[in-house]
């Protein structure tokens, strides 16, 4: 038997489960490139559940118990008195969300001996101290690609409502009043602008296909740089570094994972060398951006709008700038787990969890032996 550590964002404020809005989503069998979405022989739940929050328990109750191990499920994950802190010592599984991330520190991991896998139901490992784990002998696992085009979809959402000021035109509806000339001075058309991904991965790529319909200058960086023929179907154009990238866009948006090369990428220099006016969004990892440099990016007017859905820590504190600057388009890290990621990425996780128990071959490569 296995104690499993789930540690899950809270149920809704009025309940669980919620009233759904539709019936069931869509079936997606294959994503762009092919690859085929997990088919584990059962699920255990309806696509479309609320499977994120505490009570939805990623649909693994059963699943885990019928196997005979001890799954415990919560959302208090900080400081030395939570539940997380209190069962870690047990553990031999722990499953997190990166929008409701279980930091696995060193000191953490050094408290948890029983501990063999540390499992993300969703895409980014950056919660886990990668070194400790490696030298305690914990795998790290996550699912790749299960919500990808959730969160592009999330940030061609973004782009649009920064630029054409949706937000503050919705609020003027909401305070019951008509003034278009407050909505509309701050209203642009994306149409003509220069739009750069810094990083054209499965996300940035999957974000430049569906701005290409918009007609705009499509631009990226990469370590690695897309085959010839993949620029030439998006007419987009390549720099070499991010410092050419933002120079010559109107609209950034980050889709780069988080280490030591990124983090506080987006700094008060770089930021300076936007030009100004321009627009900024972050759906990868807040640490990326220097949280003080962009509040003041936005008082000043050198970003006409930051927007994002990735914070550090997560939650943040009442008081974090990103909450009242002004001009931002902020939200809760929502961007990879709508319902529709949600049944994407729990099938992922299922059948990572079922390889790992069964000790299979793909077990042992998840384990890192035989590399």
């Amino acid at each position: 038997m296995a104690n499993v550590l789930c540690v899950l964002y809270d149920d809704p404020v009025d309940g669980y489960p919620p009233s759904y809005a539709r019936e069931d989503i869509p079936r997606i069998e294959r994503y762009h490139d092919g690859q085929s979405t997990p088919t584990p022989a059962a699920i255990g739940f309806r696509p479309g559940e609320l499977l994120g929050s505490v009570s939805g328990e990623l649909g693994l109750r059963e699943f885990l118990e019928g196997r005979g191990h001890r799954l415990i499920v919560t959302s208090d994950k900080d400081g030395p008195d939570s539940v997380f802190e209190r069962e870690l010592p047990d553990a031999e599984v722990v499953i997190s969300q990166p929008f409701w991330p279980a930091y696995l520190t060193a000191e953490r991991i050094a408290k948890a001996p029983k501990l063999k896998l540390a499992l993300t139901a969703g895409i980014g490992s950056d919660h886990v101290d990668l070194q400790a784990a490696i030298e305690h002998g914990v795998t790290v696992a996550e699912v790749t690609y299960s919500n990808s085009i959730s969160v592009a979809e999330h940030v061609v959402m973004m782009i649009l409502a920064l630029v054409r000021n949706y937000i503050p035109s919705y609020k003027w509806v909401i305070d019951g009043g008509w003034n278009i000339a407050d909505c509309v001075s701050r209203s642009y058309d994306l149409e003509g602008m220069q739009v750069g991904t810094v990083a054209a991965g499965r996300i940035g790529s999957a974000v430049l296909r569906r701005l290409k319909p918009f007609e705009v200058g499509l631009h990226y960086t990469d370590r690695h740089r897309l085959p010839a023929e993949v620029e030439q179907e998006l007419g987009v154009t390549f720099h070499p570094d991010v410092q050419s990238l933002v120079e010559v866009c109107d609209v950034v948006t980050i889709n780069a994972p988080l280490h030591p090369e990124t983090e506080n990428l987006f700094d008060a220099e770089l930021l300076a060398k936007m030009n100004r006016g321009s627009y900024l969004i972050n759906t990868a990892r807040g640490k990326i951006c220097d949280r003080d440099a962009v509040a003041r990016a936005c008082e000043s007017g050198q970003l006409a709008g930051y927007a994002g859905d990735v914070w550090f820590p997560q939650p943040p504190p009442r008081d974090h700038p990103w909450r009242s600057m002004p001009h931002h388009g902020m939200t809760p890290h929502t961007s990879g787990t709508s319902l529709s990621a949600q049944a994407r990425y729990v099938t992922a996780a299922r059948t990572s969890l079922t390889v790992w128990g069964e000790g299979s071959p793909q077990a042992h490569r998840l384990r890192g032996e035989g590399l």
